[in-house]
C-alpha cells in the first residue's frame, strides 16, 4: 500500500515536470518594453518606416493648405464682396475703373478687363460691346477660379491614396510577422505581436491623413463655389452698369475720367 502511495507520488511528479510553462509567461519575457507609437516606429521595417513617414508629410501638406486656402478665401471673399457691393452705388464705369487703380484683386480686374473692352470699342454703343464685355468677363472669372482652387488637388489626391498607402504598410508588416514566425518556429504571441502592431500603426496613419484632407478638401470646395458666386455677382454688376449706361445714351470710355 505504502509502496503504491510512492510510486503515485513519483508520476505526478514527473507529469508536472513534463508540462510546459504557461505560455504568457514566456510571452512577457519576449515582448518589447516600449509599444508607445514613436516606439513601434523605431521598431518597424525601413519599408513601414517609409510608409509612416511618407502619411506624416501627406497629413502635414494637408493642414497647411488647409490653413493658406482658408485665409486666402477669407481675404479674397471679403475684398471681392465690398467691391461687388461699391458697384451696387450709382456710378460709372470710368469711376469704377479709376477706384480700382492698380490693384490685382480678381473684381478689380474684371472692372479693369470691362474698362479696357469700353476703351478698344471707342465707345459704339452697339449690341457687340455687350458680348465682348460678356466674354471678357467669363474669361476673367475662369482665370480667377483656376487660381483660387490651386493647390486643393493635392487635398484630393491624398485623401483617395493615404489609405491604400497605409494599407500597403499593414499588408508589408504582417507579412513580417508571418516570416518571424516562420524563423523563429513558434506561434508565440510576442513573435507576432510587434509585427502586428506596427502594420495597424501604418493603417492609422493612413486614415489620420487622410480623412481630414476629405473633409478639408470638402469645405475648401464649398468657400471656392462661394468665391466664384461673389465673382459672378460682380460681373453681373459690371453687365448691369454696363447696361445702364448704354441705355441713357452718355457712355463714357474708362479713361475719360483721368
Amino acid at each position: 500500500m505504502q509502496s503504491n502511495s510512492k510510486l503515485g507520488h513519483v508520476i505526478l511528479t514527473i507529469a508536472l515536470a513534463l508540462v510546459p510553462a504557461p505560455a504568457f509567461a514566456i510571452d512577457a519575457a519576449l515582448l518589447p518594453r516600449n509599444l508607445s507609437p514613436w516606439g513601434m516606429f523605431l521598431g518597424a521595417d525601413i519599408v513601414v518606416k517609409v510608409v509612416m513617414v511618407g502619411l506624416a508629410v501627406a497629413s502635414l501638406v494637408t493642414w497647411t493648405v488647409w490653413l493658406a486656402k482658408s485665409i486666402e478665401l477669407r481675404r479674397k471673399g471679403s475684398l471681392a464682396l465690398q467691391r461687388t457691393r461699391t458697384l451696387e452705388g450709382n456710378m460709372t464705369l470710368a469711376e469704377a475703373s479709376a477706384r480700382t487703380g492698380d490693384a490685382r484683386d480678381a473684381v478689380a480686374q474684371l472692372i479693369q478687363s470691362c474698362a479696357r473692352e469700353a476703351e478698344l470699342s471707342g465707345g459704339i454703343l452697339d449690341d457687340g460691346l455687350q458680348e465682348r464685355v460678356a466674354l471678357r468677363l467669363e474669361r476673367v472669372e475662369a482665370a480667377m477660379s483656376r487660381q483660387i482652387a490651386r493647390g486643393t488637388g493635392v487635398l484630393a489626391t491624398i485623401g483617395a491614396i493615404a489609405p491604400f498607402v497605409g494599407l500597403f504598410g499593414t499588408v508589408w508588416g504582417i507579412m513580417n510577422s508571418f516570416i518571424g514566425i516562420s524563423e523563429s518556429h513558434t506561434t508565440s504571441l510576442a513573435v507576432v505581436a510587434p509585427g502586428i502592431a506596427e502594420a495597424l500603426l501604418a493603417t492609422a496613419l493612413g486614415l489620420v491623413a487622410a480623412i481630414p484632407a476629405v473633409v478639408i478638401y470638402n469645405h475648401l470646395v464649398r468657400g471656392i463655389a462661394n468665391y466664384r458666386a461673389l465673382l459672378g455677382d460682380a460681373s453681373a454688376q459690371l453687365m448691369l452698369l454696363v447696361s445702364r449706361q448704354r441705355d441713357q445714351g452718355h457712355f463714357r470710355l474708362a479713361r475719360a475720367a483721368e
